[in-house]
């Protein structure tokens, strides 16, 4: 019986393309191995990020910080004269807790809490006013919507909301709406970048100038990252909220008053690089901007000296508006 031709010619075709499928097999494993996909800067997977932004990886007891945070701000409420849960805006959540200090012409710092925007409220910050409200400091701390039940960008408007609600109001309470500053820790700390970028002559026709000052502290500048983080589920990061929303990815404003961003000296690199990113790109805009590391402090324990007049950051604090204003 003799055999077909075409099929032996079809055969060795076949057995070609085969060859060559397995070598493009090998070749395409070895370009995967060689070529890593880079989700961000040089991280490339989620369990990188989050070992830089997962905060509660960079300290031995969280719930140590929790606690400290519940029952000093306790205290603080039980101890100081204050105002709860006074209405700025239409929804539930915008609410301010104030605490005045003595002086009727005292400067105003109003104070923006952390959480990454999906969680903690004012009351878990009233400790910020025990040492300031000592060093003849009103402060005002500010309470807002959470994600996912808002955007980050809602909560920017709730904050500009509680800003222009204070300058306009009348005050019924010790402090001069000439001398108004901002501060803010963590998620806090970028909306204090937001605050000072923010048009307030053509949004709200207000004078453009009225927030004398910033004070963030561990504050997130560039949310790039965040997007392939742990938060990303809760916080719902988009391309337009990522480029609405981070102050290092704008034009730095023309004018704007003095900004101050502290971080705590242990905390990771990622949080340091995000400060003086925005700090180098405020200076290169020439705008005055200065970065400061606090030796020896953690994410959360970079705000406990306000809790203390005698700390350092009380004096920072009391150095920085002496400067915004002099």
């Amino acid at each position: 019986m003799g055999i077909n031709i075409n099929i032996v010619q079809h055969l060795a075709v076949v057995m070609r393309l085969v060859a060559a499928v397995s070598i493009a097999i090998k070749y395409s494993v070895a370009i995967r191995s060689a070529i890593t996909l880079k989700l961000y800067r040089d991280f490339t997977t989620q369990d990188e990020i989050d070992d830089q932004y997962q905060i509660e990886r960079q300290v031995e007891d969280p719930a140590y910080y929790r606690d400290f945070f519940v029952n000093e701000s306790a205290a603080a409420r039980n101890e100081l004269d204050c105002h709860l849960d006074v209405r700025f805006g239409p929804t539930v959540a915008e609410t301010v807790d104030i605490f005045p200090a003595a002086d009727p012409n005292a400067p105003i710092v109003v104070f923006i809490h952390g959480g990454y925007w999906r969680r903690l409220s004012s009351k878990e910050f009233s400790l910020v006013a025990r040492g300031t409200v000592a060093r003849g400091i009103t402060m005002v701390v500010t309470n807002y919507a959470l994600c996912p039940r808002v955007t980050i960008p809602e909560i920017t408007r709730q904050s500009r909301a509680a800003l222009a609600w204070l300058y306009q109001s009348e005050l019924k309470f010790n402090g001069s709406r000439e001398r108004i500053f901002v501060s803010g820790h963590s998620a806090g700390g970028h909306q204090v970048a937001r605050l000072l970028e923010t048009d307030w002559a053509g949004d709200y026709g207000l004078p453009q100038n009225f927030i004398r000052g910033g004070f963030s502290i561990s504050g997130l500048f560039d949310l790039r990252p965040l997007r392939y983080s742990w938060l990303q589920p809760m916080i719902q990061l988009t391309d337009d909220i990522i480029n609405a929303e981070s102050p290092q990815l704008h034009e730095v404003p023309q004018k704007a008053p003095y900004l101050f961003a502290s971080v705590g000296g242990d905390e990771s690199p990622e949080f340091h690089r995000q400060s003086t990113d925005y700090i180098a790109a405020w200076n290169a805009a020439g705008l005055e901007g200065e970065y400061d590391s606090q030796v020896g402090k953690n994410h959360f324990s970079a705000i406990d000296g306000f809790a203390d007049p005698d700390s350092r950051l009380c004096q920072q604090l009391v150095d920085f508006i002496a400067r915004c204003e002099g």
